[in-house]
């Protein structure tokens, strides 16, 4: 049998800012055979998401830093090629924690099976089926806990997560305005996935004041995507007992002198309630999540996009576009079997 060779993109060294080649290089391994209970995957779809580049960092996460000289961790898909485990079967396709590289191996019970063969293509289970729609489902319902007439602001409202909250919030009664950064990605939000508003962060100028305008009567859940100068203009204009989800503070990762929010008096003022959170606090509820999450899409309430780009060598400068405001839709690599 011919011996499979495994391209890893792993890392070297902790980025400081974004991460570059030098910080995170490939290498040619040979796979080892699967150990008692273990599984060899090769990965058909990598999924990239801004939390990656927080575990590229040694500070504390919800999942330990990925090791100098790992592979750089991230959710895949792949086929069994390799199984020394009654629960998998080479030619099954599963769901896995696993990382930026052709073949993982890991144990077979961490590996979620999933029907290749159903109408639900297998990229949807990183995204709107997966953990960027349970994201946005639990942060939202269970963190933000939305009432009907409330106003809803959702940061990076035309990314992957924030773009599923802000339909989710419409379902709920809520009046939604959304912050993206173009002209077409704010058209998108009010005209196909009906939100009441869309501010243009790279253009309105005054954050405050455009949030302001856009929230006449106050914001009463505030989804959190992004930290920084966003978030500080937010919390300015919060009603009383508003909530803040805190999904993740994109503005900073690559700026270990980022500044903190200033206005967190607002938090006493008016008696708010800011949470963070990470989807695995909900790991119990995934098959109620997904159940839901799949009926909103089967019945036509919940729209998405995929950026899914093909070939693993791409994922380095594919991942950057996270930081760029480039892509549109949930980021997948996709390698072709």
């Amino acid at each position: 049998m011919n011996e499979l060779i495994n391209r890893q993109y792993y890392l070297a060294s902790r980025p400081v800012a974004q991460p570059t080649p030098a910080e995170v290089p490939f290498r040619d391994v040979p796979v080892a055979e699967p150990a008692e209970g273990e599984a060899v995957i090769r990965n058909m779809y990598i999924s990239l998401d801004p939390a990656i580049r927080g575990w590229m960092g040694e500070a504390n996460n919800y999942i330990e830093p990925i090791a100098i000289g790992d592979a750089i961790r991230s959710s895949v898909i792949g086929r069994v090629v390799k199984s020394n485990s009654d629960l998998l079967a080479v030619g099954d396709v599963v769901m896995s924690l696993g990382g930026w590289e052709n073949y993982t191996t890991g144990p077979a019970a961490g590996m979620n099976k999933l029907d290749e063969h159903s109408a639900v293509p297998l990229s949807n289970f990183l995204s709107v089926l997966g953990p960027t729609g349970l994201t946005a489902l639990f942060g939202l319902l269970e963190v933000g806990k939305p009432k009907a007439g409330e106003t809803v602001l959702v940061s990076a409202a035309a990314g992957a997560v924030g773009s599923i909250v802000g339909q989710i919030a419409k379902m709920q009664g809520c009046r939604v305005v959304g912050m993206a950064g173009s002209n077409d990605k704010c058209a998108w939000l009010t005209d196909e996935l009906g939100f009441d508003e869309a501010i243009n962060y790279k253009t309105c100028g005054d954050y405050e004041a455009a949030i302001g305008k856009a929230c006449p009567e106050g914001v009463d859940v505030y989804f959190d995507n992004v930290g920084g100068e966003i978030l500080d203009a937010a919390l300015m204009c919060l009603n009383k007992f508003a909530r803040v989800t805190v999904c993740g503070w994109i503005s900073s990762y690559n700026d270990a002198d980022a500044p903190g929010p200033k206005n967190l008096w607002q938090l006493v003022a008016e008696s708010v309630t800011v949470q963070g959170f990470a989807v695995i606090d909900y790991m119990d509820r995934f098959p109620e999540g997904v159940g839901q999450l799949a009926e909103w899409v089967m019945a036509g309430k919940l729209q998405f996009k995929e950026d899914i780009v093909d070939g693993l060598d791409n994922v380095l400068p594919t991942f950057l576009k996270l930081f760029e405001g480039a892509n549109k839709g949930k980021l997948i690599i996709r390698i072709p079997e």
